[in-house]
This record gives structure tokens, sequence and C-alpha cells, in this order.
């Protein structure tokens, strides 16, 4: 099975989505994830909807290179944030022909459940009318830690268009199980994230943040199961997340994009999707 691989934003960081599409294009990708939703984050440059300018030059470099846009975020479920002021992303996101939204929630109150439930089923109500699913992330410094909690949202919201989203990093930090993967409806999965990562879980929010938007790695370079992983998953896209600050100024965005795909095809590119058997009971080693 040919394998489809997105170009995410973190990866070539500061990127303006219109050139970021033509250097998906130059170096092989099927396509691009971008950022319409900024997070606020000190010194990001913001991607707005409302530029029109830029979606006219993104349209017209995703015309003329016949990559798509895969994905936008940031839908993020916070206290003081209406997810109605996503409309005009999610909007444009639906022009350029995007088919999913990632969603996060970073709220700050722990018994908070049942309003990150509301939001996330409006998020999903707001989106479905475009075509768009929402994918619920569990980045392991954020409110949601691990799969559990994010698939307990998901099952609460009962959207038909709600899903989870895997990041092999954050799958990672948070020691889920593969057994985990196993038990959740395949209709959930739409896309996913992926990098490599040392071995080493860093202890404390600040260091995992770090090596989640600075120091991410080359497939082949860490410990990431992809075939253990991949081979409990359904057939999706999946998109390359891979900030590496260090090897960005080295190679550039093209440069740094490129080698991020040629080590992911070296790695991935034979590894069965879907093909460890699926088995529940007790005396099956799948399911310890």
């Amino acid at each position: 099975m040919i394998k489809q691989y997105s170009l995410a934003y973190l990866t070539v960081y500061g990127c303006a989505p219109p050139e970021m599409t033509y250097i998906a294009a130059r170096t092989g990708y099927d396509f691009v994830s971008l950022r319409l939703i900024p997070m606020g984050v000190p010194g990001e440059k913001s991607y707005l909807p409302e530029d029109k300018e830029m979606i006219s030059k993104t349209k017209a470099a995703l015309n003329e290179t016949g990559v798509k846009v895969l994905d936008i975020e940031l839908a993020r479920i916070v206290d003081d944030v209406d997810p109605c002021s996503y409309i005009p992303a999610m909007e444009a996101a639906a022009d350029l022909g995007a088919k999913h939204v990632i969603s996060s929630a970073w709220t700050t109150d722990r018994n908070d459940r049942n309003f990150i439930i509301d939001r996330y089923a409006e998020i999903c109500d707001l989106a479905k009318p475009l075509g768009l699913t929402v994918n619920l992330e569990f980045p392991t410094f954020s409110r949601l830690t691990n799969l559990q909690e994010a698939v307990d949202i998901v099952r609460a919201a009962r959207r038909s268009n709600g899903g989870v989203f895997i990041d092999t990093l954050y799958f990672h930090y948070s020691s889920t199980g593969l057994d985990e993967l196993e038990a959740l409806p395949r209709e959930w999965f739409n896309f996913m994230h992926i990098c490599d990562t040392s071995e080493e879980i860093p202890t404390s929010r600040k260091a995992m943040l770090h090596v989640a938007r600075d120091e991410r790695l080359y497939f082949g370079e860490g410990c990431i199961n992809f075939t253990a992983i991949l081979g409990r998953l359904p057939p999706m896209p999946y998109s390359i997340e891979l900030p590496n600050i260090k090897r960005l100024k080295q190679f550039g965005f093209e440069g740094h994009a490129r080698r991020c795909l040629e080590t992911a095809k070296q790695h991935l590119d034979n590894v069965k999707i879907g093909a460890e058997p699926v088995c529940h009971a007790p005396s099956c080693s799948l399911s310890q």
C-alpha cells in the first residue's frame, strides 16, 4: 500500500503557507498541514484566514503543484476562547480543500470534564457542515495527557465527525499501550502526526515542550516502534511533525523537509498497516 505524507506546520516553523506548499511539492509530499488558528506563542508568525492575499497565493500554489491541504490546526479548547471564533479558519480550510481539524484541550481546572466535552462537541458541530472532522490530540503537557482521556471526551461527545489523534511523540511520552489502539473504532482515526524521539521521557513540562517544539528526531534516530504502532491502525495519511531547530538552521526549510520525508519513507514505506492481529482475549499476548 502506498503511504501518503503531509508536511506539518511545525516542521518548517515560520514558513508561509504558499511557500510551504511549493516546498512540499519540490520535496515529494502529498499534502500540507497548515496552522490557520494561531496559538499565541511568543514569536509565532500568524497566518490568518482573513489574509485574503495569503489565502489566494496558497490556493494558487495548490492548484499549480497538485499538493492538497490535509488539515489545519489548532482549534484549542480553552476557558476564554469562543469556538465560533474558529469559523473563519475552518471556512478557509474547507475552501482550500482540507478535510480535518486538530483540537486539543488547554484548560486549567482538573474538574472541567463536562466543559471540555461541551466545547469539543461544539467545535465538531461547527466543522461538520464544512465537511471537516475534528481530531482530539493529547499532548502530554496539555489538559488531556493520554489516549484514555482523549477517548473519554470523544466518546462522551458522540459526534459523527469526531476522532482521536495520535502523535507518536505523545504516544511514547504517555506510555500508551498498543492494545489501547486496537480497542478503538477504526473510523476515529483520520490521520496522525509522526516523528521519532529518544527513549528517555522528560520529567518536566518545560522539558517536554522543548523536545516537542525544538528537538524531534528524524526517523530511525530514536526509539519509536513504527511497525508495532502502524500495524494496529487503519490506513491513513501521515503528517510529519518534526520540528528540530538545529536541523532547520543547518539545512533550511527545504533541506529539512526533504530529509524528514526521505527518512520517513526509508523506515516506514515497508511497514505493513493494520497487519497485526486483533485479539482481546485474556490469554492473547497482544492484550497483555
